[in-house]
């Protein structure tokens, strides 16, 4: 039985990881900096321990005993190519195997000068330059990005998806939880080290087909429509709070005038049968999400 560190507490990222590792028999704890969210780790079948990122010690005492770190990083808090260097430095006080690394999201072909992006090459580079066998695993897109009220408000108040995106653009939307099975699955076989490996969902959909397969799993007709990044920002800091779009858009016009830097799509073929894992439908994936079914209350 293999000993995990699951860095990222109850993040949806991260207990998926977890809720992975735990199905596939690892003994598996997870980081936390909160004493609060120990419950709802342990629920999950793993074992909390209370650390924090910035606390070389802590991070250092939190990988005693562990032989693999599952390693996903909140791009939110400052200095993340920090906080990657203590978990690598922990790792090899302790001389932990392997790190999994979940970049978060697509890793583009190039530095191009912006943080957000250019700082998932730079964890790489300090895993590749620490000696300890690490794998990348390069998601693409969450179909999870679709609950928030944003975009889950008009999917049940109107039946129309708005997201920031063209119609003819196809994504391989990708859900956490074929995400932590594509981890776990990394977990078990060191001798892929040294590999980025891209993943997405199988299906690469534009968004009428993505709202097709979404109709299909819910049972009802949904529409997609096609809104500008500067109305996704508005919808976000309807629900949010002034502010809160300003990134969001920014983001998804780079994303839109370079499309041809961001791998938003893998061929998964050549994928699982180097981590063989069932992949989930997006129709599937919609009709478990019971909680689509139920409008969460607006903020004004």
């Amino acid at each position: 039985m293999t000993n995990v560190l699951v860095y990222g507490g109850t993040g949806l990222q991260a207990s998926a990881i977890a809720r992975a590792l735990v199905r596939d028999g690892h003994r598996v704890s997870s980081l936390t900096h909160s004493p609060d969210k120990a419950e709802s780790i342990r629920a999950m079948g793993a074992h909390p321990v209370i650390g924090d990122l910035f606390n070389p010690e802590s991070v250092r005492a939190a990988n005693a005993g562990i032989d693999v770190a599952a390693v996903t990083l909140p791009f939110f808090l400052p200095n993340p190519l920090t906080l990657a260097q203590n978990v690598i430095d922990a790792a090899r006080a302790n001389g932990v195997r392997l790190i999994v690394y979940n970049t978060s999201g697509p890793l583009l072909k190039q530095r191009i000068g912006n943080p957000a992006y250019d700082t998932r090459h730079d964890i790489i580079d300090a895993l590749a330059a620490s000696g300890i066998p690490y794998i990348a695993i390069q998601p693409s897109v969450y179909l999870e990005n679709l609950l928030g009220p944003w975009t889950r408000g008009g999917i049940l108040e109107r039946d129309v998806l708005e997201y920031p995106v063209d119609v003819n653009t196809p994504l391989g939307w990708i859900s956490h939880d074929d995400l932590g099975a594509l981890v776990a699955a990394a977990v078990a076989r060191a001798q892929l080290a040294s590999a980025v490996i891209p993943v997405s969902g199988v299906e690469n959909v534009t968004g009428p087909e993505l709202a097709a397969r979404i109709s299909e799993g819910l049972g009802r007709t949904i529409r997609y429509q096609a809104i500008t990044p500067e109305a996704f920002g508005e919808l976000l800091e309807r629900y949010i709070g002034p502010g809160a779009g300003e990134g969001a858009a920014a983001g998804y016009r780079f994303q839109r005038d370079h499309a041809d830097m961001i791998p938003m799509w893998t061929d998964m073929t050549p994928v699982l049968q180097l981590l063989p894992v069932t992949m989930t439908a997006i129709s599937e994936w919609a009709r478990r999400m019971a909680f689509l079914q139920t409008p969460e209350p607006q903020t004004t």
